[in-house]
């Protein structure tokens, strides 16, 4: 591949993520969830289904301890999560989604569902399905860092 492909291919699927970032979470203020960014969506990620600690969440996000404990006050004063004894260290507390979180995630997967119908019309579902395969092959796995 010639570097000027690179750039291109490079530029694509940036443009692509920000797109589909940007959609997701227009499709969930519209569906009357006020107050979220993106960022507590790559949170709520992580802590469905069976809750997370600060230290793991802060790891998911790859940001600091200190940001992903302020990132959780924020969202247990908007009720989107709460914190819980954690089962297995008396030390830690588990962070988990609320219903209210719930609804937000449910309404996220509705939103995301919305926003690739187009790529669904304008490619035909198996070259989307290819597509989400080839993707997954090359994604890392790993810390994913929002914009915030």
């Amino acid at each position: 591949m010639q570097n000027s492909e690179a750039i291109a291919l490079s530029a694509a699927v940036l443009a692509v993520a920000g797109e589909l970032t940007q959609r997701i979470h227009e499709g969930v203020v519209a569906r009357g969830f006020e107050g979220v960014r993106p960022a507590h969506g790559f949170a709520f990620v992580r802590l469905a289904p069976d809750g997370a600690t600060v230290t793991d969440l802060a790891a998911h996000l790859g940001v600091t301890k200190q940001a992903a404990s302020q990132l959780v006050d924020e969202l247990v004063r908007r009720g989107y999560v709460e914190r819980r004894p954690h089962p297995a260290d008396a030390r830690a507390r588990l962070i988990v989604l609320t219903e209210l979180g719930w609804a937000c995630t449910r309404a996220a997967e509705e939103a995301a569902a919305d926003a690739v119908r187009p790529w669904v019309e304008l490619l035909g579902e198996s070259e989307v399905r290819v597509l989400c395969d080839r993707l997954l092959r090359i994604a890392p796995y790993g810390p994913i860092r929002p914009t915030w």
